[in-house]
């Protein structure tokens, strides 16, 4: 089957069942999309397909729908999105493990509520945990990359 991930077609051989995540990693080797819960619980596998934010691991391959973008594929390590540059200038991340699909998840809600509400940021942001408890810089985050995207 064939799959566009972050703007380069790539054909795999996997059976039709098998989760996205398990494809963008171990196939393709898009090692930003982590394995959190894999009941789409805590939003550490999320990408964006055909725009939309979405739990890679009750994705199945053969289901993908348009293209697929991961944190890879988001911003480059010259031209940050401006959820990343936010993240980095709030210090959000401590382990680290839950911020790609945090990101992916901030990023897919600027780009339907350019000026998020805290209640609109802790409602789409709220199926994505971080044990280490980052919220507070996450909404801080979320609410300097929407003043960014705005002045853009």
């Amino acid at each position: 089957m064939k799959l566009t991930v972050n703007g380069t077609e790539h054909e795999v051989d996997v059976e039709p069942d098998m989760p996205l995540l398990w494809v963008l990693r171990e196939e393709l080797g898009y090692t930003g999309v982590k394995y959190g819960c894999g009941v789409a619980q805590c939003g550490a596998c999320t990408v964006h397909i055909d725009g939309e934010a979405q739990r890679s691991c009750q994705v199945a391959a053969a289901d993908v729908w348009g293209p697929v973008t991961t944190i890879e594929g988001l911003g480059t390590p010259q031209a940050l999105h401006a959820v990343q540059e936010a993240w980095i200038e709030h210090q959000v991340a401590q382990c680290g493990y839950c911020q790609s699909g945090q990101i992916m998840q901030a990023a897919a809600l600027l780009s339907y509520a350019p000026d998020p509400t805290d209640q609109d940021i802790d409602d789409a942001m709220g199926g994505n945990l971080c044990r280490c408890g980052t919220y507070t810089r996450i909404r801080a985050a979320v609410k300097t990359a929407a003043a960014k995207l705005q002045e853009a």
